[in-house]
């Protein structure tokens, strides 16, 4: 049986660094893993950085809480 690693990236108005850690997580050579984004309400880019992602990528998966 084979590990699967769950990475998790929590962001709140991160969208101008989202995308480098995006791309360090995709360069890993261990390839049996999953990106869970946690957007904990940003109100910039960071959900539209990381819809380009999840359409790049099945392995990576946003859940996004609203704005209070």
């Amino acid at each position: 049986m084979e590990v699967k690693v769950s990475i998790i990236v929590s962001c709140y108005n991160q969208g101008c660094y989202l995308a480098e850690s995006l791309d360090s997580i995709l360069q890993q050579t261990f390839s049996n893993w999953e990106c869970l984004i946690i957007n904990d309400g940003s109100t910039d880019n960071t959900e539209v950085v990381a819809n380009s992602y999840i359409q790049k990528d099945n392995r990576c998966l946003l859940y996004t809480s609203p704005s209070p």
